[in-house]
């Protein structure tokens, strides 16, 4: 009787569970319009997977105009460092090439003993440690050596008005030694630069001096007042703190062009003591 019961029961339960599916199967198969407003009537939420799909299916938000600058900018200025770099290593290594190639022509080797423009007698150690700027001339020159002697202080004072540098010692050497002795030498170089070195010895020892720099001079005929007029190498001398020629200047260059070269050479320059 009791398992009679059961089954009438399951029975009549059955189309109760029928009837409910039948019902929500009929409701899939309806419209997508029609689902959509059954899931939202219903509470239902869509799919993680379809909401991830419309997600990345949205387009991206446009880069401004002021990241585009600043990533254009900092690749130019990147590319602008490396080419900046890059010439300063080879003007670096023309310099080098260039302090080579002088070197090798055994201009300034050996020492000299000189007197100054104060009577103290001055060798070439004691312009060891200087930079110096050096001209062969003399005082009675009517125009070039004055030209250049005046080139050679502005070039220094323009050196002098920069702090990062060391100061710049410049030299006169006169090829004139019967006539510019002591006390000519010290009224000539004061109408100069303040620093500036006068140098003169018995001629032997300034043949000696100017033979070790290449400098070729010359005196003329003397003319009824016994003046005369000596022609001689032009050029004014580099020499670094080892004392060493490291490179010259012609008439062509002007006080600015001397001032930037040396400046240059100070910026590469390795003490061969080091």
């Amino acid at each position: 009787m009791l398992v009679g019961v059961c089954v009438r029961h399951l029975a009549q339960s059955t189309p109760v569970h029928c009837g409910a599916m039948i019902s929500f199967n009929s409701i899939l198969r309806r419209s997508p319009s029609h689902i959509k407003w059954f899931t939202h009537s219903k509470g239902v939420s869509t799919s993680p997977k379809l909401q991830s799909t419309q997600k990345s299916s949205s387009p991206r938000p446009p880069v401004s105009l002021r990241t585009r600058l600043g990533v254009t900018g900092i690749l130019g200025g990147g590319a602008l460092g490396v080419w900046y770099y890059l010439r300063w290593e080879k003007q670096k290594q023309q310099k080098i090439k260039r302090i080579q190639q002088l070197q090798t022509l055994a201009v300034g080797l050996g020492d000299f003993r000189l007197i100054n423009h104060m009577g103290q007698p001055c060798c070439k150690q004691d312009l060891r440690g200087k930079w110096v700027l050096m001209y062969f001339g003399f005082t009675h020159c009517p125009d070039i050596c004055p030209d250049e002697l005046e080139k050679m202080s502005s070039a220094v004072s323009l050196l002098d008005k920069d702090p990062t540098v060391p100061p710049v010692l410049p030299v006169f050497i006169t090829v004139d030694p019967e006539r510019d002795n002591v006390p000519a030498l010290a009224k000539y170089v004061s109408e100069f630069h303040p620093r500036l070195l006068g140098l003169t010895g018995t001629p032997e020892q300034v043949k000696e001096v100017a033979k070790a720099y290449r400098v070729y001079y010359s005196a003329g005929q003397p003319d009824e007042d016994n003046d005369y007029i000596i022609d001689h190498t032009i050029i004014i001398y580099l020499l670094n703190p080892d004392g060493l020629f490291t490179d010259y200047y012609n008439r062509g260059k002007t006080d600015q062009e001397i001032a930037d070269s040396v400046k240059r050479h100070m910026q590469t320059y390795t003490s061969v003591f080091s």
